[in-house]
């Protein structure tokens, strides 16, 4: 089963952007990850919570290759200046339908 992550992120510090950019894209797509949105043109469509500056979307194979990518090493010292440069929310869902009417590939 597919997973998702999705990030929203409000920046305090922009300098670990470029570098994070630069070199988490490269781990996430070697441990199956693809973006399918990263972008600073979210909007608000219902609620009161204004869009994130940063909206991440990205399609793992599994929930394993997922767990892998957040945890591994290499990850790690980005993971943590992002954490110092943002607040950041992240969730993990899987790719289903729990009412079990739509279609999901």
């Amino acid at each position: 089963m597919k997973y998702y992550s999705v990030g929203q992120m409000e920046i305090s510090d922009p300098r670990w952007i470029a570098d994070y950019v630069e070199h988490v894209t490269r781990l996430v797509e070697g441990r199956g990850g693809r973006y399918l949105a990263r972008t600073s043109h979210a909007e608000t469509w219902e609620g009161e919570r204004p869009a994130p500056a940063i909206l991440l979307l990205v399609e793992w194979p599994s929930r394993e290759a997922a767990e892998a990518f957040y945890e591994s090493e290499e990850y790690r010292p980005f993971r943590e200046r992002r954490l110092a440069g943002s607040r950041s929310e992240m969730l993990l869902a899987p790719g289903e339908d729990v009412a079990g009417k739509a279609r999901i590939d």
